[in-house]
């Protein structure tokens, strides 16, 4: 699995480029943040007309712009096909009050306009994509944080400290000088703009503004971070959106009314009371989780009785009101519904239930992922459309959620109990957490393969495939007594983690299934390495104390995973690329764990004496992550003074990063810790909020077990295959082939450099 030197390189085109790294001071004034202007460009002659449309679906009343949401205007100007990203123009503010902008377009909306006549149209009504924000100087910086005592190695450290800095790029305000009148019909201009009254940090790339769930992550970090005054404002934010909302919406653009993403407030909340010690924020916090939870009960839950025992439980699901096409996506949703290549084209019924399943997708925030589909390899990995089309969300009891709202309900109990008041509603929140935790022991958990599955509504049953989530429950404090009760059992949870570990030379992958979707394998992201973590952590100290099994003679780890756990034969696997041979490891057998030395794992950190097993995963998954940053940052252009060198032009070139100066990826490969993830609806974007939030909090929580990490060689890989592959294994070939980082401060820190070679 290689990605190819092209594709790298139309990422970067596209402007997918790193933050400058930041001066580790503390902040005075606002960083220098260009706001790009994407010019239309169609791929078509200027002179051609756009092609047949079909009927506009129906005006959406969570939504009544008659720009920015569905409507004639919109569906014109994404069928024109302006610009590479539907989201480019929804977030383009227009330069004329709404109705002339509307009277421009119906002079051109005829049968005759021509892609021309579109370009003039937007460049004459429209300005810059996010000019509504603005970069404001990041108050209270401090050049170093007290974690990074804690982190030992001085490459590593000097690399936390980096993308500490990394938060000064991406605070945001609302620009109040550009900002539009709210509403559509009057004004000299409309936005898709939520205007926020606090500061806040964005992930960075497309999502320039706040968003929900990446928020906790970004979170974690600046708790690290110790910038308590963003977190509280970011809480504040959200604290605004319900109460003019109700709930907390996807993102801060009106076209994200009609869904929200888990549900983490609550969770961010007790993270900021606890790290800052300010409990005045709950006079105003406690009240407003409660409508949130409400809105979430109201709107996202249904009673679910149980096949296995008969219980019926109040569950909750994802399940969005939506029959257009979302105007962030709305090309890729309309192409999705209106596929040329169907024999019998959808009904206009069937379309608007498409349109609610790709909603719905992206209240997830998994959009989009073969774990909510009937059919995930239909159409195959190269036509995602298929697969789209047989959605089934809306009638998925997912892991994830459920899970979530137990702890939500838990912890605003222990909030009220803390505050000494309304001790009656705490009692009712932790009834509430027993009906979840109950429902979720029952209808997700499999006790023989020792995992959680989603249950399927539709079938009534649980489904077969295996994903991250399955660590979700313990993350959020829900432990099955088959897990109390051995520690082989406790083990067998984890025993995928394991084996990725030991078979690749990245972190743990969504699924895997290879789909073409980005939500599944090789993609591996920063918030699911967290919740892994956390999950090991959450384990009883007794069940962990033994040391981590090895396979028998003959056999690889993937012989340890419980029988039928991950739904994939060990020869359907993903494949893992080995550096400098043009070829994958093998398939089967004590072979295919390429990564794994004697007591760790390679990038996996050093063994010690009488270490748990709990504890080697968690040190292993650490320092993997803390690879998978560190290596694709300089891989594309990062350097540290002293420390970590810049690559030659020659080697950066094979990343098309001769002009970049380090990327902070939003998803990574299991197989290839030199680059980004790949798939999904929109290029690989930079930043990145949540990333840099994971990293910062793994050198806080393991920077005693961290090592300089081994990178793979660019220059090997193109010339054994002349390309850019998605990476190296990590197999001991690395320690000859690889670029290796310790080396770089060799000279200045011998002994640290031996110990990071002598693991591998």
């Amino acid at each position: 699995m290689y990605l190819s030197t092209a594709v790298f390189a139309s990422a970067v085109l596209q402007g997918v480029r790193a933050l400058p790294q930041a001066a580790l001071s503390s902040a005075t004034s606002p960083p220098t943040v260009t706001i790009s202007t994407a010019v239309a460009s169609p791929s078509v002659s200027l002179s051609a007309t756009l092609p047949s449309q079909v009927p506009l679906p129906p005006t959406q009343p969570w939504c009544p712009s008659r720009i920015f949401c569905a409507g004639a205007l919109i569906q014109s100007v994404n069928l024109a096909r302006l610009y590479p990203d539907s989201k480019t123009f929804v977030d383009k503010p227009t330069s004329k009050s709404s109705q002339q902008v509307l009277a421009d377009f119906s002079a051109i909306s005829n049968s005759s306009a021509t892609e021309g006549d579109y370009v003039n149209f937007v460049d004459n009504n429209f300005q810059g994509e996010g000019l509504e924000l603005e970069a404001v100087a990041l108050t209270n910086f401090k050049a170093e944080p007290t974690f990074l005592d804690g982190v030992k190695d001085p490459l590593v450290k000097a690399f936390s400290q980096t993308v500490h800095g990394f938060w000064t790029q991406l605070i945001r305000n609302t620009n109040q000088t550009a900002l539009c009148p709210e509403g559509t019909e009057s004004g000299s201009c409309e936005s898709s703009l939520i205007p926020l009254n606090h500061t806040f940090v964005v992930p960075g790339g497309r999502f320039r503004e706040q968003y929900y769930w990446d928020s906790f992550w970004i979170v974690q970090g600046l708790i690290q971070s110790e910038l308590f005054s963003t977190v509280n404002d970011t809480l504040q934010n959200f604290m605004d959106e319900i109460e003019n909302f109700g709930f907390i919406p996807n993102g801060g653009r009106i076209y994200y009314l009609d869904r929200s993403q888990p549900p983490l407030f609550i969770h961010m909340l007790a993270d900021y009371v606890a790290a800052s010690n300010d409990t005045s924020i709950l006079k105003r916090g406690l009240p407003l989780a409660e409508a949130e939870l409400k809105w979430w009960k109201d709107n996202r839950t249904l009673n679910v009785t149980s096949p296995f025992t008969n219980r019926t439980y109040a569950m909750a699901h994802y399940a969005v009101n939506n029959s257009a096409p979302r105007p962030e996506s709305y090309l890729e949703d309309y192409l999705t519904a209106n596929d040329p290549t169907l024999e019998t084209p959808l009904t206009e019924q069937e379309r608007a239930e498409l349109y609610a399943e790709l909603a719905t997708g992206a209240e997830t925030g998994w959009d989009y992922s073969s774990r909510f589909m009937a059919q995930p390899f239909a159409g195959g990995s190269n036509n995602t459309n298929p697969a789209l089309r047989s959605l089934n969300i809306r009638k998925t009891i997912p892991t994830c959620l459920n899970s979530i709202l137990y702890k939500a309900h838990s912890l605003l109990a222990d909030l009220y109990d803390a505050e000494k008041q309304n001790l009656s509603s705490a009692d009712a929140h932790r009834a509430t957490a027993d009906t979840f935790r109950a429902g979720i022991l029952d209808l997700l958990w499999d006790a023989s393969k020792l995992a959680f599955y989603d249950f399927n509504l539709t079938s009534n049953a649980r489904n077969e495939i295996f994903t991250a989530a399955t660590f979700y429950p313990l993350w959020n404090g829900i432990i099955p007594d088959e897990v109390l009760s051995s520690s082989q059992n406790a083990f067998g949870v984890f025993a995928a983690l394991n084996m990725v570990l030991n078979r690749y030379n990245g972190t743990f992958p969504v699924t895997f299934l290879e789909s073409g979707q980005q939500w599944d394998a090789p993609n591996a992201w920063p918030p699911h390495q967290h919740v892994a973590l956390q999950a090991l952590r959450a384990l009883p100290g007794n069940l962990t104390t033994g040391a981590l099994p090895t396979p028998d003679s003959g056999k690889s780890t993937f012989d340890m995973l419980p029988s039928g756990q991950i739904g994939v034969s060990e020869d359907a696997l993903p494949g893992q690329p080995i550096s400098g041979a043009g070829t994958n490891a093998t398939k089967t057998g004590p072979g295919a764990d390429v990564s794994r030395l004697n007591g760790t794992v390679v990038n996996g950190g050093n063994a010690t004496s009488g270490e748990g097993w709990a504890t080697a995963l968690q040190r292993q998954l650490a320092n993997r992550y803390v690879a998978s940053t560190l290596c694709s940052w300089h891989a594309t252009g990062g350097e540290i003074s002293n420390l970590l060198p810049r690559l030659s032009d020659q080697e950066l070139n094979v990343t098309q990063s001769t002009n970049n100066t380090g990327n902070m990826f939003e998803k990574f490969s299991v197989s290839d810790i030199d680059s980004a993830g790949r798939g999904g609806e929109y290029t690989v974007q930079a930043g990145f909020g949540w990333t840099n939030g994971v990293l910062l909090w793994v050198a806080s929580t393991y920077g005693d077990v961290l090592v300089a990490p081994q990178c793979p060689d660019l220059l090997a890989e193109v010339e054994q295959t002349g390309t850019k592959g998605s990476g190296p294994t990590g197999t001991n070939q690395n320690a000859a082939a690889g670029r290796s980082v310790a080396s770089v401060f060799t000279v200045v820190l011998i002994a640290a450099a031996t110990v990071l070679l002598s693991a591998v």
